[in-house]
């Protein structure tokens, strides 16, 4: 068994994408054991990998200062926080639609070329730089939890976020307004770690990019 301090050090946001990030590195044939979230452990060990658990947010902050050697992190995570890491390969999960979305009565207020809109967001700067391209002032009001409630109580005039099925809007009675870009999770690598690691973390791309050609 490889020792600890040589393990290449993983991080990897808790949920649905840490599963699906495993479920990847076993087809890839990287992983050989059955790696499980429902742990009280913020650190598990295999055999050849550390698998920090970690909010999805601090992925990219982990990777950047080398506390992991990798990570796993969607596109809304990367452009919001823009972290100074390689990004090497799309793994094509996490797939959702980062979309602006409201009121079905609203629709038309907002293509009706408003100079100014109130937003709600967990992505300001994705938020402003995509309505400042539009021309449009925006005030972004950060949330972090329950956006969907903001239009509907006079918050904001609309939310950006991450859009999956669209079912959650739904049911709190907003749809999308505007398509913004599509988001999927990336492999990021530690800049150092790629030089000085540079024969394992090669490996460990170059398996997953040719399990992900085979499937896509």
């Amino acid at each position: 068994m490889i020792k600890r301090e040589d393990k290449i050090t993983v991080a990897l946001p808790k949920g649905r994408l840490f599963d699906q990030s495993i479920d990847i590195f076993s087809k890839a044939g990287l992983l050989n054991e059955h790696i499980s979230q429902k742990t009280r452990k913020l650190i598990v060990e295999s055999e050849n990998f550390r698998f920090l658990i970690v909010r999805a947010k601090d992925v990219p902050t982990y990777v950047q200062y080398g506390v992991a050697d990798i990570g796993v992190a969607g596109d809304d995570v990367i452009l919001e926080q823009e972290p100074e890491v390689y990004i090497p390969l799309d793994l094509n999960i996490g797939v959702c639609s980062i979309a602006v979305a409201g009121k079905p009565t609203d629709r038309e207020k907002y293509f009706s070329n408003p100079t100014y809109l109130k937003i709600a967001t967990k992505y300001p700067k994705i938020t402003k730089k995509f309505f400042s391209e539009k021309g449009i002032r925006v005030q972004v009001i950060e949330l972090y939890g329950s956006v969907e409630l903001a239009p509907l109580l006079g918050l904001a005039d609309f939310i950006v976020d991450i859009v999956e099925t669209g079912r959650t809007l739904k049911e709190n009675g907003l749809e999308v307004i505007e398509h913004i870009r599509n988001s999927s999770a990336k492999l990021l690598v530690n800049r150092i770690s790629f030089k000085t690691r540079n024969d394992e973390i090669k490996k460990i791309i170059n398996n997953l990019e040719n399990y992900l050609t085979k499937v896509v």
